[in-house]
């Protein structure tokens, strides 16, 4: 058995001081001053919030194909050191999660790690090429429920209606888009506007983003019969208006933004350090406090990271030939607590149950309660911290958050009741 002592407990039914013991896996008591039995073991939660661990909609592990940038099992640690307990792994690996083969050695390489979850998503086109539906039935058949062509839009609109009405016969089943109109984007490096200009590259205008989510709206109205569609890395202000119209409209849409989006903006490129370089990019003042203020309102619906390692000898090279991602990991929570100053109640459920049901993740983002599956994180909020990239458990370095004050640190970490973090370190 296990004892967490002295913390105070966050889910969906509130926040209240007491303890938490666990056994076989699951919560088993909760509530203030609980004994321990014989031969439990204790850990020490005091000034800490007890919470369901976090989940991860978006995550690159890189394997197969790029092992030089992150593993499996590399990617697992960070995500356990962050406090989660399932990743989501993007398809867009070499060769791309596009069949059940490679979909199940993802999962296996996950279940030899054993620090969280390692749920595949799968290509919703055969080689993220964008010219013919992956098999989505037989992947679905095989445990896959987000689908999406990550870093790659799928932009021929008559494919893309196939793709919802694939996914609307597919119970559970979730088609994710990149929005980002391919053919607006094709030479370019960061927003497009005064930064971009100056600096004599290629942009990406925000109107990009825009142009394909309405268009898939249009196409989820269409289709109907209440297929679900998650927008990706949420990044310019139209997307919240876009989605929360259509919501109100009744449909079953979902987005997520990334700790980068809330916190950082297109003026940190002005010195072309390819760091602050990612996709979609980083956009405005303006966009940055419309999608902080949609997440504090609930507008948006989940917290993913879009982890994305490259190796460092790629990251160094100039904006322009530089491959677009940063880590996000193992920062995640304290971006958000911190510079992103989003009240903790809203950044505990955007990183736990609310990405969780998006994903169909059904023993991951629990309340912490008898019965309940006892997949935990344990953070203390008022811990603050700087970034030493060196110590990150991703093999690459690629953070952008070195130079803010984090707020809050992950403790302990369980997955199914056993710690895969105690104090900070992984126990893997």
């Amino acid at each position: 058995m296990l004892l967490l002592r002295g913390g105070e407990v966050l889910d969906q039914t509130g926040r209240r001081a007491a303890d938490v013991l666990i056994d076989g896996g699951r919560v088993v008591a909760v509530g203030p001053a609980l004994a321990a039995p014989a031969g439990t073991s204790v850990l020490d939660a005091a000034d800490a919030i007890v919470c369901p661990a976090f989940v991860d909609l978006h995550t690159h592990l890189r394997q197969p194909g790029q092992e030089e940038a992150e593993t499996v099992e590399t990617g697992s640690r960070a995500a356990a050191l962050g406090g989660y307990s399932a990743v989501v792994a993007m398809p867009n690996t070499t060769p791309a999660t596009d069949c059940v083969e490679v979909v199940r050695q993802v999962r296996r390489w996950g279940e030899q790690a054993g620090l969280v979850d390692v749920r595949p998503a799968a290509a919703i086109t055969a080689g993220r090429a964008g010219a013919e539906l992956a098999d989505l039935a037989a992947l679905y058949a095989d445990g896959v429920r987000v689908f999406t062509d990550d870093g790659n839009e799928v932009a021929d609109a008559a494919l893309m209606r196939a793709a919802l009405e694939a996914v609307r016969e597919l119970p559970g089943a979730v088609l994710a888009q990149h929005a980002e109109c391919a053919a607006l984007v094709a030479s370019g490096h960061l927003n497009e506007g005064p930064v971009s200009r100056a600096l004599g590259l290629g942009g990406r205008p925000a109107v990009a983003e825009e142009i394909t989510v309405a268009r898939d709206l249009a196409l989820v109205r269409l289709v109907g019969g209440g297929v679900r569609y998650h927008v990706l890395h949420a990044s310019v202000s139209a997307t919240v208006e876009l989605i929360r119209r259509a919501k109100a409209d009744g449909l079953a849409v979902t987005m997520e933004v990334t700790p980068q989006h809330l916190t950082l903006t297109d003026a940190c490129c002005s010195g072309a350090d390819p760091t602050f370089k990612v996709n979609p990019p980083l956009r405005t003042d303006a966009d940055l406090a419309v999608l902080r203020h949609a997440l504090r309102a609930g507008d948006i619906d989940a917290v993913a990271t879009d982890h994305a390692p490259h190796a460092p000898d790629t990251k160094a090279r100039p904006f322009a030939a530089a491959p677009p991602g940063m880590l996000g990991l193992e920062t995640a929570l304290a971006v958000l607590l911190g510079p992103a100053e989003i009240p903790l109640e809203r950044a505990v459920a955007a990183l736990s149950w609310g990405p969780a049901a998006i994903a169909g993740l059904a023993e991951h983002g629990r309340p912490v309660a008898p019965g309940e599956p006892a997949n935990l994180c344990v953070f203390d909020p008022q811990r603050r911290w700087r970034v030493d990239p060196a110590a990150l458990a991703s093999k690459s370095r690629n953070t952008p958050f070195t130079h803010l004050d984090l707020l809050g640190r992950v403790r302990h970490t369980l997955l199914r009741g056993e710690p895969t973090v105690i104090d900070e370190v992984a126990t893997r």
